[in-house]
């Protein structure tokens, strides 16, 4: 048997593994950004309702935010902007956002758990892909709010710098609405030139 440690000697504590969830919004879309979010959460001040963005209310996600934000052991989320998407194509730019986004917490995590079926190989620490994770593991439900309420901020002031798309309503996913205007009025320079419906325009010679 060990003897007991000296009385002035404390043991050390254990460190508690981090693990970061990783998601993101705005893949789909023709228009804006790719949000990409990191967070770990504290076991010590649990978050209750946490599921997958797409499945809840926007006013269930606001609330969420908050208090993600809040109670978070660390959080950070990145913007990969449109030309860069169109320059590497939406899965590159997808990865590079999600190693970009681990980088950037204040706290280096031991393990990143990455929501989908591809793990970015420049993680900046070993990760793991769940399929369906936004919706199984807390810190990737989380991540997908702050990826989703970030985004959708950001589509609202965008539907004032460029009137007319009603970005504020469908965020720029194609829905007949956003198709109609996008036919109407033509591409503008947040539209990812790269998608289909927005390319076939540029490829009809249309012009900002």
């Amino acid at each position: 048997m060990d003897a007991p440690a000296p009385a002035h000697i404390q043991p050390s504590p254990k460190i508690a593994r981090l693990i970061a969830g990783v998601d993101e919004a705005g893949r789909g879309p023709l228009a804006g950004p790719l949000a990409v979010a990191a967070v770990i959460l504290n076991p010590r001040r649990r978050i209750r309702g946490l599921d997958d963005s797409k499945k809840l209310t926007e006013a269930r996600r606001e609330a969420l935010y908050a208090q993600i934000v809040e109670r978070a052991l660390a959080w950070h989320v990145v913007l990969v902007e449109v030309e860069e998407i169109d320059r590497i194509n939406i899965y590159q730019a997808t990865m590079a956002g999600m190693c970009r986004a681990v980088a950037g917490l204040k706290l280096a995590a031991h393990e990143a758990l990455v929501d989908g079926n591809q793990l970015p190989r420049a993680l900046p620490c070993p990760g793991r892909a769940i399929v369906g994770g936004d919706a199984l593991e807390p810190a990737i439900s989380a991540a997908s709010i702050i990826a989703k309420v970030t985004r959708d901020r950001l589509m609202c002031i965008m539907d004032g710098h460029h009137p007319g798309y009603g970005f504020a309503s469908h965020k720029g996913y194609s829905t007949p609405e956003h198709l109609a205007a996008l036919k109407q009025l033509g591409p503008c320079p947040a539209h990812r030139r790269s998608f289909a419906p927005v390319r076939l325009l540029f490829d009809q010679g249309t012009l900002f």
